[in-house]
């Protein structure tokens, strides 16, 4: 729209020099003649300025999109998978920048480069980090910083995918366990420990993910288990057969694995029935994480700006200069970092 209000500004300071003359009907007459006309001109003025920002508010959407630059969150509701809503963010992109359009087609292809620093599982919710632009090269640091979350575990039932989304595999019973229970076993899970990882994950096998090898049915042996720190975690809530728990954990870590082991610990069984991202780095839920109806170019463009004094000086992005998009036709790149699930 930076052209569009240069225009505006533009026209709207053109003015007419007059020179005083005595009054009479005949200039009287004359004045009236160029008062009408200095007011045609006017809205013709106008009408073309109205049709120049229609014409320009989609390039210069484009090419704000484009310069987009850095790390920032959106919260991701249950039901899609991380893949899933990026999916989504990219396109109410596009579709608000009108991209691609057939003016640019013809011209050279300009990347924008999309991708999340830590796969939530599809029954889960939260902060989900998000890298645009050069942010992209951030994530890793993402996927190896602290998390935070609040899980609803749930006494007495196994399940094949350690949480309520899987078939039930085993029921134990659970009445005799109290919250002192619980609390007594937590510091057996605090520290640096080693976790097996769940069967249905974002971990690979030959290129492939277990999860996706797990739903075609094919055999799949469990990772060995692997060292994984937990800096905090307390009990929060137990009302039978329900337990709450809040966690803070390094990169790689497992909630649905933890819960499973804190059930195994009590001598019976247990899977995560709800499970919150409260947390990642430092962008937290409440304040940081964009809802869907804030998926705007300008509102991005914002988080941006206030998210980058979140991060360490030697990973906040400069800020780099537009791309010449309007020149330039926009196509997609997301860039997947799935291989660390910590859910």
């Amino acid at each position: 729209m930076a052209a569009a209000e240069a225009a505006v500004g533009s026209s709207s300071s053109l003015k007419t020099d007059t020179v005083p003359v005595p009054e009479s009907a005949g200039t009287a007459a004359a004045t009236a003649a160029t008062s009408s006309a200095t007011a045609a001109a006017a809205a013709v003025a106008a009408a073309v300025r109205t049709g120049s920002e229609a014409r320009v508010s989609k390039p210069a959407l484009a090419t704000k999109l484009l310069s987009l630059s850095g790390v920032f969150a959106v919260h991701k509701p249950k039901g899609p998978t991380s893949a899933e809503l990026l999916n989504r963010l990219k396109e109410k992109l596009l579709a608000e920048a009108g991209m691609p359009s057939p003016e640019w087609t013809k011209r050279k292809k300009q990347t924008l480069k999309i991708g999340h620093g830590g796969t939530l599982d599809s029954a889960a919710r939260g902060v989900l980090v998000v890298g645009i632009g050069k942010g992209t090269k951030m994530l890793t640091n993402m996927l190896s910083g602290s998390k935070r979350y609040i899980a609803i575990g749930e006494l007495g039932k196994a399940t094949d995918t350690l949480d309520s989304t899987g078939k039930v595999t085993e029921e134990k019973p659970y009445d005799k366990i109290t919250q002192e229970d619980i609390e007594g076993i937590l510091q057996k899970f605090t520290g640096n420990i080693m976790q097996v990882p769940p069967l249905y994950s974002a971990l690979k096998k030959d290129g492939q993910r277990l999860s996706t090898l797990m739903k075609r049915g094919e055999a799949v042996e469990a990772k060995p288990a692997r060292p994984v720190t937990v800096y905090s975690l307390s009990l929060q809530k137990f009302q039978p057969p329900f337990f709450t728990l809040d966690v803070e954990c390094g990169g790689g870590f497992y909630i649905r694995s933890l819960v499973s082991d804190i059930g195994k610990e009590l001598s019976s069984c247990a899977n995560v029935l709800e499970l919150t991202r409260t947390k990642q780095g430092p962008f937290t839920l409440e304040e940081h994480a964009l809802p869907e109806d804030k998926w705007t170019i300008d509102d991005i463009a914002q988080s941006l700006e206030h998210c980058s004094s979140l991060l360490p000086g030697e990973l906040a992005l400069k800020k780099s200069k537009p791309e010449e998009s309007n020149e330039q036709m926009l196509s997609c790149q997301r860039t997947r970092r799935t291989s660390r699930s910590d859910d």
